[in-house]
């Protein structure tokens, strides 16, 4: 996940939050540990809140599926 990684941080340097969103579901998808694929869509969700983006109820729904929300 090193690329994602840098992304992300690139994406927090630039306070881009939009493609925050993104790149922490992107990591959600990535990541073969459920705890970790959760953490990373409590982000995605978080900031999708935050910005006002489309993806954000989706988000949600996935996480209450995943016993999370």
């Amino acid at each position: 996940m090193g690329d994602l990684a840098r992304r992300l941080l690139d994406a927090h340097a630039g306070d881009d939050r939009a493609a925050l969103v993104a790149l922490y579901e992107e990591a959600a998808n990535a990541s073969k540990d459920m705890d970790a694929a959760c953490f990373y869509l409590t982000h995605a969700w978080v900031f999708a809140l935050d910005v006002g983006h489309s993806a954000a109820d989706a988000l949600h729904d996935r996480l209450h599926r995943l016993g999370r929300a």
